[in-house]
């Protein structure tokens, strides 16, 4: 199935590995494959976000707080500004440097399988290609895939279409606008 994915979606899922790996998680689940595509800066997944007000940056850095285990809201709620503490630990040790923290040493070079969840995501993710008649399914694709998913990343996903003050049915109709590219 890998074969029909566009090269700008490929980007995402491949990605998912080092968004896992960076969480120290034994698979990849639709969360690492929603935070490359919110990453990713390219594509109709980002561009449908946009449009109906999903701060794409933000989502990330929840969702990456979510899967590193960190309650970003509890931190808040005593005092601490996990945003601060992170500008602070890239300032003294370096880009990323706060994503390591808490993970286990020595399997950064295995690969990663992905959850059931994430292949769900995917498998959907065809399922959207052909409903929308596209020959190849793009990152757009992708992003309807996780938002029928019922997955945790679905769930982020519905939280920040309401924070943007939209919902589900707006997303869809931004992506299938997107024309959704055939290569």
């Amino acid at each position: 199935m890998f074969e029909r994915f566009t090269k700008e979606a490929r980007v995402p899922v491949i990605e998912a590995q080092f968004v896992a790996r960076s969480a120290h998680t034994p698979t990849i689940d639709a969360r690492h494959v929603l935070v490359a595509l919110a990453e990713s800066e390219i594509g109709p997944a980002v561009g449908a976000l946009r449009t109906v007000g999903v701060d794409v940056g933000e989502l990330a850095r929840r969702l990456r707080a979510e899967l590193a285990g960190i309650d970003a809201a509890a931190l808040a709620a005593v005092g601490v500004d996990l945003d601060e503490v992170r500008r602070s630990t890239d300032a003294t040790f370096g880009e990323g440097a706060f994503d390591g923290v808490g993970g286990r040493r020595g399997s950064d070079r295995k690969h990663i399988p992905f959850a059931s969840d994430a292949k769900k995501a995917l498998s959907l993710a065809l399922r959207e290609a052909i409903r929308l008649g596209s020959p190849s399914i793009d990152s757009g694709h992708l992003l309807l895939g996780i938002l029928r998913g019922g997955s945790p990343a679905a769930k982020a996903l519905h939280a920040a279409l309401t924070r943007a003050g939209s919902d589900d049915d707006a997303l869809r109709a931004a992506v299938e606008r997107s024309g959704t590219p055939a290569t």
